[in-house]
């Protein structure tokens, strides 16, 4: 690691069954590119992958090696298929163009030892692997590289990876949604939000119209799920992503429907947020139907792969 960018952490898919321990999930913002960086050089798709934050890492490779990047648009090397480095390349990731969070899949995947279950960081918790430094050294399986390569394809990423922000982010109705003054209920899926400045991993606090109950309400706390869009005494929601906490107090008044969760992620601090209203059934079928598209496609890049 010759340099480590702005925020680049381990990651696979995340840390289940430790909610009961207070502990959260972690895992990757971006699920889907997460998982299609590691389909893209034959990995099994939970291997541990780098997240990069808008600036990438330097890495000089000792061995060769297959890569593949996704997610976030980074100029400075080619994304959504599969490159070869070779024994002492060095790679410089740089500053991403569009979107927020990219993810760098080695084939083999990286030797990392877990903790609890899992080898992703919880950067808030200082759970897992701390966010890398300059200097480290990362250990890969050696010498592994997807079985056939070829450098005429690559994947669109459009149906996968959407920074637009004229584009909703799709809400269902939270079970303190009701408690919303009539200005509030009404501000929530017509006026428009920015991602704060102070967004994390554990959440992004959404800046906008000032949203109110109608009435004091003292809510005692209860298990939270990534997605929920909480709303503090300040007025400003905040949407909980990878890190956020197990359980919480606050009003919860939607939860984004999890197909959506990926495009907020790769939101940038100042960047609009709009809510479209969804019922609970249109959301799981939204999520299904993703899935399933998802799953064709990694067969597919899989048979390619091995042909």
């Amino acid at each position: 690691m010759l340099k480590p960018g702005m925020l680049t952490t381990i990651q696979d898919r995340g840390r289940f069954g430790c909610a009961m321990l207070g502990v959260g999930r972690a895992g990757p913002m971006d699920d889907v590119a997460m998982r299609l960086a590691n389909t893209l050089v034959g990995n099994g798709v939970d291997a541990p992958v780098l997240e990069i934050t808008l600036i990438g890492p330097r890495l000089r490779f000792d061995t060769p090696a297959t890569i593949a990047l996704t997610g976030a648009d980074f100029p400075d090397l080619a994304s959504w298929r599969p490159i070869d480095v070779e024994a002492g390349e060095v790679i410089d990731i740089g500053t991403a163009r569009h979107g927020a969070r990219g993810y760098l899949a080695i084939a083999g995947g990286l030797v990392v030892e877990p903790t609890l279950g899992s080898v992703s960081t919880d950067v808030n918790a200082r759970i897992g692997n701390r966010p890398l430094r300059e200097g480290e050294r990362l250990a890969t399986h050696a010498n592994v590289r997807a079985i056939v390569r070829d450098a005429r394809w690559s994947l669109d990423p459009r149906p996968w990876f959407d920074t637009d922000p004229t584009q909703a982010i799709r809400l269902v109705r939270g079970t303190h949604f009701d408690l919303l003054d009539a200005a509030s209920r009404d501000a929530l899926f017509t006026q428009t939000f920015r991602v704060g400045k102070d967004s994390n991993r554990v959440g992004f606090r959404l800046d906008g119209p000032p949203l109110a109950l109608s009435a004091p309400f003292e809510l005692v706390s209860e298990p939270l799920a990534i997605g929920a869009l909480q709303l503090p005494p300040g007025g400003a929601p905040i949407a909980l992503m990878a890190e956020h906490p197990t359980v919480g107090g606050y009003a919860r008044i939607g939860q984004i429907a999890a197909v959506d969760l990926p495009r907020l992620a790769q939101r940038r601090p100042g960047d609009v947020v709009r809510f479209a209203e969804i019922d609970l059934d249109g959301a799981q079928t939204r999520y299904l139907e993703r899935e399933r598209e998802l799953a064709k496609l990694v067969e597919a890049i899989g048979e390619r792969l091995h042909r």
